[in-house]
């Protein structure tokens, strides 16, 4: 118990660190850019017109409020590919400053999955405005968004540690990670209806891919104004939760050796 105390005790003392990682994180992305934040509203909602003008006219899906569909799948998932590619290199990116001074380690992953959340934030912004256009009808029942978002986060985070940690063991998780996210975006209905693929591969969608729980849960409060049921809820809290609780082991265990590697 003691451990878990100073951790914490260290989380706050360094909480000033976390956020000049993550102000830094976010200004350079947008470093001589003329419309600068405007991008994270522009951007998803140039991507989802694209994708829009290809899925709903040359492919036609039949979904309804198809604008919103996407967004919301494409809001989630480009978050957690986001984060999770930064975190990689978080510690291997920063090895200068670990040779020189004593810095928890976690405080840089921590500030990439964290950066990659305000940008979902600002990418609301354009979400929002779709619902506008499209019609949909806010309800109290968004209030339960937060909590959705606090479950792809920490689901985010937890993969995040993993990857931080074996990358600095292992490099070639970078190529591997890069492959995975690109098959786990197909086997993730986020342009396209799940009713459309067999049973049997519906059922491993919906019994294994963890973005499924998340990205369901939020359309489910947007599109049909219901909260999500039990049993993608409890999955979302237990993807994340496994997710966390691995990532941070795994993270914890190896940290001292990464001075050894970098």
């Amino acid at each position: 118990m003691k451990i878990w105390i100073d951790r914490i005790n260290a989380f706050f003392k360094y909480r000033d660190l976390l956020i000049q990682l993550v102000t830094r994180d976010i200004k350079l992305k947008y470093r001589r850019s003329f419309l600068g934040y405007l991008w994270s509203i522009l951007n998803p909602l140039m991507i989802m017109g694209i994708m829009v003008l290809v899925f709903s006219n040359m492919f036609r899906f039949n979904i309804e409020n198809y604008p919103v569909y996407l967004i919301v799948g494409q809001s989630c998932f480009n978050f957690f590919t986001e984060s999770t590619n930064q975190a990689i290199w978080s510690i291997t990116g920063n090895a200068a400053l670990l040779k020189k001074t004593y810095v928890p380690k976690y405080i840089f992953t921590l500030s990439k999955v964290t950066s990659s959340c305000v940008n979902l934030l600002f990418s609301l912004g354009a979400m929002f405005i779709v619902f506008i256009f499209c019609e949909v009808t806010f309800t109290l029942k968004y209030l339960f968004i937060p909590i959705i978002l606090v479950q792809l986060y920490l689901f985010s985070l937890g993969v995040g540690l993993f990857l931080s940690a074996t990358n600095v063991f292992f490099r070639d998780i970078q190529y591997i990670y890069g492959a995975l996210t690109t098959a786990w975006m197909y086997v993730t209905p986020i342009f396209y209806p799940l009713e459309q693929l067999p049973d049997n591969i519906q059922w491993i969608i919906k019994h294994l891919n963890p973005l499924y729980f998340y990205i369901e849960q939020f359309r489910g409060i947007v599109l049909n104004n219901q909260f999500p049921t039990m049993f993608i809820l409890y999955g979302g809290i237990v993807a994340s939760t496994l997710a966390l609780f691995i990532g941070s082991y795994i993270f914890i265990k190896h940290k001292d050796n990464f001075i050894l590697y970098i």
